[in-house]
């Protein structure tokens, strides 16, 4: 699947890994559930809130792991990292209501949070958190590649 570091993390850098990811399924959750609102087609928007969602569930399992490993969990994600983090197109997309520019904006996100995973995957995490981490990215992945998909059907790429 991903190539693994063949080092081990320290606590310290594994509380950072988890929480850049956290802060990564907070912007996901929230952007997913802003185009759920936004969009009009039931299918888009029961899609969108479903993966807002899954985006929640996982950073709770991430936070969980943090607690486990007597670290804090990040706080949710801050408007600028979030800018940064593939959704800064998505209040104009919201706001001009064009169902497929949230789609693009949506997918923009996801190609963010892939490129996190796949990092995070990299950095030589333990075990039992690798495997959760590496469960999270193969349906992180099927999302994206589903957003991509309907983005190529509103013919954006």
């Amino acid at each position: 699947m991903t190539k693994r570091n063949t080092t081990t993390a320290d606590k310290g850098d594994v509380a950072s890994i988890l929480n850049d990811l956290v802060e990564t399924l907070r912007d996901g959750e929230e952007g997913f559930r802003t185009s759920s609102e936004a969009v009009e087609e039931v299918e888009l928007k029961r899609l969108f809130l479903s993966l807002s969602s899954q985006r929640s569930e996982f950073a709770g399992e991430l936070e969980a792991e943090l607690l486990r490993l007597g670290e804090k969990p990040a706080e949710h994600g801050h408007v600028s990292a979030a800018l940064h983090r593939g959704w800064i197109n998505l209040k104009a997309a919201v706001t001009g209501k064009d169902e497929g520019a949230i789609v693009s904006e949506a997918e923009r996100g996801e190609d963010v949070a892939v490129k996190n995973y796949r990092d995070a995957l990299q950095k030589g995490l333990p075990a039992n958190i690798q495997a959760l981490v590496e469960r999270q990215f193969m349906q992180i992945q099927d999302a994206h590649n589903h957003i991509r998909s309907l983005e190529q059907a509103f013919g954006r790429k």
